[in-house]
């Protein structure tokens, strides 16, 4: 009877890579990091390197054509990841510059096999590699043969028990070389400009004995190292609703009653409205609410940040901790760094509220690359959030159209459980404020159009909209919903 190997996985020490690459690096692979210049390879590695490395299973950097060992440390210890000490303790730093500029690759692995037998590591990285490749194709040395170099380097560093990476600059992935079809692993890195945005992605084309995540991942290089973005889990079984349904109350009694009670735990919620309607502020009496009954929250803002002067309240809660912000100004965010800010946000203080402040700041906030694809982002984003069990309120601008209801100008109404819309009606020569429930799924609610106003003490709601004062503009009432909204 068969048994199968167990293979060990490493964790890499990069945030969002162990989830991306299937559970961890396998060991003693052979693998590749490719992309252009710019992208990150060698931060990657040396991030990965000082994680894994220890005296116990020390790290050779073979340094070729590319960076010389000073340099490339002068730039690489400016990451929070680098540790003086563990140079020359648990990594080596080996230079075969002037090995690979006489072009004979004979040579070459003849020098990473004098190292590697005589330290011992459990960690090989050649960056990089395509220089190595390069300088092999000389008029002086015909008999060069790459595949066999590609096949006995993978095979020795197998033997040999030896976890590599090769490092190399590579453009597209049709390049046609033998490595990629010798390499256990192949992590290709990605970048693109656009407008004033810096976007990097990662896409794990291949790595043998597990299962890794598809498609492309974005990642940022910041002061600690790199750090990836996994998508967020879908829930794709709904959990069945449970009765009597636990509510939520908003902050506001009578908006509660018009509700049902107030707002299903675990439900999305939109508030669509005009600017200068009152969205946030029903945003902040929600958290405040919660704080208030002893529910921690998380607000993300992409427009204005909560300060005292226009909101002491909740300025006071994000202070004392109560509240996690989310509030990145980076101009390049891509839906799944959004998201991960989020759920760490959400898991750090164990919140049960999310406010969104607001999804038009939010498609503003992403990256130009990723706004083509808003509908699908949003719709991953509540997926992901309310799949951690957590109740979203998520505010939305509307045009200040006086004959139009509308719930969202995205056609994304139907992703929330709950559509609460404002209105601004010209009633004998007075703006006023009207609010509506348009839905709370599975529950019955408040189908009045009841009129409000905004205080000092916040939002405060009044009574019905009389019938015979229903005009807007000098017209009468008409309701027009979207396509996607109907």
């Amino acid at each position: 009877m068969s048994t199968k190997v167990t293979i060990n996985r490493l964790a890499t020490g990069v945030p969002g890579l162990d989830e991306v690459l299937g559970g961890g690096l396998p060991e003693f692979s052979f693998n590749l990091i490719a992309g252009p210049p710019g992208c990150g390879k060698t931060t990657l590695a040396h991030q990965m390197m000082f994680n894994l490395a220890t005296p116990e299973r020390p790290a050779l950097f073979f340094t070729v054509l590319g960076e010389p060992p000073l340099k490339m440390l002068r730039y690489q210890q400016q990451f929070d990841f680098f540790d003086s000490e563990a140079i020359n303790q648990s990594i080596r730093y080996i230079n075969l510059a002037d090995d690979t500029l006489a072009g004979d690759l004979d040579e070459v692995l003849r020098r990473i096999v004098s190292e590697v037998e005589t330290h011992s590591p459990a960690l090989v990285f050649v960056d990089s590699f395509r220089s190595v490749v390069l300088a092999s194709q000389t008029e002086d040395n015909p008999n060069n043969n790459l595949p066999q170099f590609v096949q006995q380097l993978g095979m020795l560093m197998t033997t040999w028990q030896a976890t590599t990476f090769l490092i190399g600059e590579y453009f597209t992935e049709t390049d046609t070389n033998p490595i990629f079809t010798v390499a256990d692993g192949l992590i290709w890195l990605r970048q693109s400009v656009e407008r004033n945005s810096m976007v990097r992605k990662m896409e794990i084309m291949k790595m043998r004995g597990q299962p890794t995540l598809p498609g492309l991942h974005t990642f940022r290089i910041a002061t600690s190292g790199i750090k990836v973005f996994p998508p967020a889990p879908l829930n794709v079984a709904e959990a069945p609703l449970q009765f009597p349904i636990k509510r939520l109350k908003m902050g506001v009694p009578e908006l509660d009653d018009m509700l049902g009670g107030g707002l299903p735990r675990g439900y999305s919620l939109l508030v669509a409205g005009p600017s200068g309607s009152g969205k946030s502020i029903l945003a902040a009496t929600f958290l405040d609410e919660g704080a208030r009954n002893g529910e921690t929250g998380v607000i993300a803002v992409f427009e204005q940040r909560p300060n005292h002067s226009q909101n002491a309240t909740l300025a006071g809660l994000i202070q004392s901790g109560q509240i996690g912000l989310v509030d990145s100004r980076a101009p390049d965010l891509s839906i799944d760094e959004i998201v991960q800010l989020l759920l760490s946000e959400i898991t750090r203080l164990k919140a049960t509220r999310v406010v969104i402040d607001s999804l038009s700041g939010f498609e503003l906030a992403l990256a130009p690359t990723f706004r083509g694809d808003f509908r699908e982002s949003l719709s991953r984003m509540v997926s992901a959030l309310t799949g951690a069990g957590v109740s979203v309120l998520m505010t939305s601008e509307l045009e200040d159209r006086y004959t139009d209801l509308r719930f969202s100008p995205y056609g994304t109404a139907f992703l929330t459980d709950a559509i609460i819309v404002q209105r601004y009606i010209e009633v004998q020569s007075r703006l006023l404020r009207i609010m509506a429930v348009v839905k709370v799924r599975a529950s019955a609610h408040s189908d009045e159009l009841r009129l409000y106003r905004i205080d000092d003490n916040g939002l405060q709601i009044g009574e019905r909209l009389p019938e015979q004062e229903g005009l807007l503009g000098g017209r009468p009432t008409r309701r027009h919903l979207d396509k996607d909204d109907a």
